[in-house]
């Protein structure tokens, strides 16, 4: 069954743009880690080392979205995945009321935790990943 070009193109779009938007957030960890430290929940250790080793996973997961088409499917279940680890943090942030990204407000931090289901969707969505795994279960 082949493809509507305006969904492939849609794809591929939604794709770029969550490569670009992981880049940034990647490199960003190197940048300031100060801002970054608002989304690791407290309690965790050596807060350092989890902004960096997560900005090193943003920077690959990025240029593989780019780079590697062939591994297109599971770099959309590593960044699903991603989101999801991610997730406690940002209602970490929430709930230590901790700004951090101009998110100075409980309703700018509560808007955000709405956005990371979407992220994810997204993330299986463009690179068909959940059209892959659905078709692996029909088999």
């Amino acid at each position: 069954m082949a493809r509507h070009p305006i969904e492939t193109a849609l794809k591929g779009i939604t794709r770029l743009g969550l490569a670009a938007f992981m880049l940034m957030a990647g490199i960003g960890h190197f940048r300031s880690t100060e801002s970054f430290r608002a989304q690791v929940p407290p309690f965790l250790p050596n807060i350092d080392m989890i902004i960096y080793v997560s900005g090193v996973f943003e920077i690959g997961i990025a240029l593989g979205l780019v780079l590697l088409p062939r591994w297109r499917t599971q770099l959309g279940w590593a960044l699903a995945a991603f989101y999801v680890v991610i997730f406690p943090g940002n209602i970490s942030q929430y709930l230590t009321q901790t700004s951090a990204f101009g998110l100075d407000t409980d309703a700018a931090r509560a808007t955000r935790l709405l956005f990371q289901p979407v992220l994810i969707v997204l993330a299986l969505w463009s690179t068909n990943a959940w059209k892959s795994w659905r078709s692996r279960r029909r088999r």
